[in-house]
């Protein structure tokens, strides 16, 4: 799990996919609107620190095109991790162009990262040298290659409720979670099952 970071599902890849609401919809709903807003997200999440939003917030804002570009990739990144995950979580195969589309994101991450000293061993890490719009993504990447080529790839789950699409980290003693969150798809499966019987 990324306990480095401050993630509500215990894995930072699958809060960057829970950046869409009913994802699994025919009208998902963006979060991440313009950079400012997957810089907020990013800063929320721990990934950057306040004064390199600030730096990063400044750059976008004199490199207005470079910063969209950004976005629609980090967007694009988002969904390759996102169908991988869905199609995981279902038993399905990952598609051949997911993958492929996941793998070029993470050959243009693996330049900037590095080994570095960590208590007394080592850790992985970011070239914090650079002020790159995209560095934001790096532990997003990273993050989906720990949690895809580990065993805690058989907990990830999906909401239920066929139009929310929410993925989450069942933490579960027999796998047996199943919805996003029990007060929010959980409660509303309950609600219509109660009218259902009624009827």
């Amino acid at each position: 799990m990324d306990t480095e970071y401050h993630t509500k599902t215990g894995w930072l890849c699958l809060d960057f996919t829970n950046t869409v609401d009913w994802h699994a919809s025919s009208s998902p709903v963006e979060t991440l609107n313009k950079y400012a807003d997957l810089i907020e997200w990013s800063a929320d999440r721990g990934i950057i620190s306040g004064d390199a939003k600030d730096v990063l917030l400044r750059k976008s804002e004199e490199k207005p095109a470079e910063a969209q570009t950004v976005l629609k990739k980090a967007r694009e990144i988002r969904e390759n991790i996102y169908r991988m995950l869905s199609d995981t979580s279902h038993g399905h195969a990952v598609k051949v162009t997911d993958l492929k589309g996941f793998n070029k994101a993470l050959t243009n991450t693996l330049p900037y990262s590095r080994l570095a000293p960590y208590e007394r061993g080592l850790k992985w890490d970011w070239d914090s040298s650079t002020d790159k719009l995209d560095s934001v993504i790096w532990p997003v990447v990273k993050s989906a290659v720990d949690l895809m080529t580990s065993e805690a790839i058989k907990r990830v789950g999906q909401c239920a409720d066929e139009r929310c699409g929410w993925l989450f980290w069942d933490s579960s003693r027999n796998r047996s979670r199943r919805w996003c969150d029990m007060s929010d798809c959980g409660n509303r499966a309950k609600v219509r099952r109660f009218y259902a019987k009624k009827k």
